[in-house]
């Protein structure tokens, strides 16, 4: 296999040269699930939203390989708990007949869009939200309208698979910081710091028919969802949903942009008080046009995909004086000698000889996945994150040592590092090129 590396950026087809139609479809939908009416908000305090900036959505890909139909979805909403995500899956396969395994459900982190479901682990952070929800969850009637909408996109997603070629690319973008601000004495708080760690790759996966007609982008890139800040009380997408309709507009197909493993890294411009002060039109540029341009190098597509899915789970401790919330029993696991572990399960996606994608349900630490991607041996190593729900920060191990806000919201101890990074490293380095 020859590859075709270009400054900043790389691209490849996942075969070269291929000369016959192979097995592949694929399609990329996008359901509306702007509210209509107030919804309380997740991210920072409690707080019901006044109005709409800009509409938000289920953005779905449907990928199959003549075998395997997966079903990667992206909904611009903040978190949503494991509990819950295991239901919509459920439910997905009541109505439409796919196994649970088949749906990779990611939130963009838009920390202005409405909460949807049960708390889960929030509730442990942030137990004083929830008293007074007797439902207990923040808007019931609007999370059964975002499962229908979801539901109702997989279904389309479906129907509209369509022969179609596959490219894989990178590209890199300057939108994101470091946002673990370091102060004289060593304390760490909220805000940017140059010096620190942050992951400016884009991954991008290209979709296309059979007669070069573009059907849709993948796009994953970290970066949290907080260029508005907590005073802001309309619905937004925030930066990668202004990203993902700027994208829309240029290349007239749908754009499904997945988070990274963005627990430390914010947006260049971050907690602005308002849209009037906010620079969100500029990460059309910053993070946009830096996609376009690598759409732009992948020249050689394949319509011959092997789809190859695959999962573990990790056990790590739970930290001490933290009390497991009831409702997600599956999420973990005391040991006969009484130890509390948390079950963190991780999804996997080999395509073809190349590329890995993986998911898990988490904010992590940037350090973490790109200690993973130096490690694959695959051209092409992609860290899906808040992966069908979310239980927690996971912080590197020198991040909770020197404390600051995620590692107080982070239900992790030290030891949770090393023991995701090696089961993860491990498993893909198991998988057959």
């Amino acid at each position: 296999m020859k590859f075709k590396y270009l400054p900043l950026l790389a691209a490849v087809g996942l075969l070269t040269g291929t000369a016959f139609a192979g097995n592949f479809r694929a399609s990329v939908v996008e359901v509306d699930i702007t509210p209509t009416s107030p919804q309380w908000l997740l991210g920072y305090g409690a707080r019901q939203s006044e109005g709409v900036h800009d509409h938000i959505y289920h953005r779905i890909a449907a990928l199959d390989d003549g075998k395997t139909t997966i079903y990667l979805i992206s909904s611009e909403v903040a978190v949503v708990s494991p509990g819950y995500a295991d239901k919509i899956a459920e439910d997905i396969q009541t109505q439409l007949g796919i196994p649970p395994t088949n749906i990779w459900w990611m939130a963009t982190h838009t920390h202005s869009a409405p909460e949807i479901g049960p708390p889960g682990v929030p509730r442990i952070f942030m137990p004083e939200r929830y008293t007074q929800a007797t439902t207990g969850e923040s808007n019931p009637e609007y999370s059964k309208f975002a499962e229908e909408k979801l539901i109702e996109g997989v279904r389309q997603a479906r129907e509209k698979l369509q022969p179609a070629r596959l490219g894989i690319g990178t590209g890199y973008s300057t939108a994101n910081i470091n946002r673990r601000a370091r102060d004289a004495d060593g304390s760490i708080h909220l805000g940017n710091n140059p010096d620190g760690p942050v992951d400016r790759q884009i991954g991008l996966m290209r979709l296309e028919s059979l007669d070069g007609k573009l059907i849709g982008l993948i796009a994953n890139y970290t970066i949290h969802g907080t260029v508005l800040g907590g005073e802001n009380r309309e619905i937004s997408g925030d930066a990668p949903g202004v990203v993902a309709s700027y994208v829309e507009e240029k290349l007239g197909a749908p754009l499904v942009f997945i988070n990274g493993a963005e627990g430390n890294v914010a947006p260049i411009y971050s907690q602005t008080t308002s849209f009037k002060l906010a620079h969100l039109g500029e990460f059309r540029v910053l993070l946009g046009d830096r996609i376009l341009e690598a759409n732009k190098h992948i020249a050689e597509l394949t319509s011959d995909v092997s789809l190859s899915p695959s999962d573990i789970v990790v056990e790590t401790p739970l930290r001490t004086g933290l009390k497991w919330p009831s409702e997600l029993p599956k999420y973990e696991h005391v040991t006969s000698n009484g130890v509390s572990l948390v079950r963190i399960p991780v999804r996997f996606l080999q395509i073809n000889h190349e590329t890995v994608l993986w998911g898990a349900p988490l904010e992590m630490f940037c350090e973490i996945s790109m200690a993973v991607r130096s490690q694959s041996r695959f051209p092409f190593t992609f860290y899906f994150g808040l992966t069908n729900g979310w239980v927690g920060y996971m912080p590197t191990a020198q991040g909770i040592r020197d404390k600051g806000y995620e590692t107080e919201t982070s239900p992790f101890t030290e030891q949770a590092e090393s023991d995701f990074r090696d089961a993860v490293s491990a498993h893909i380095a198991s998988l057959k090129r």
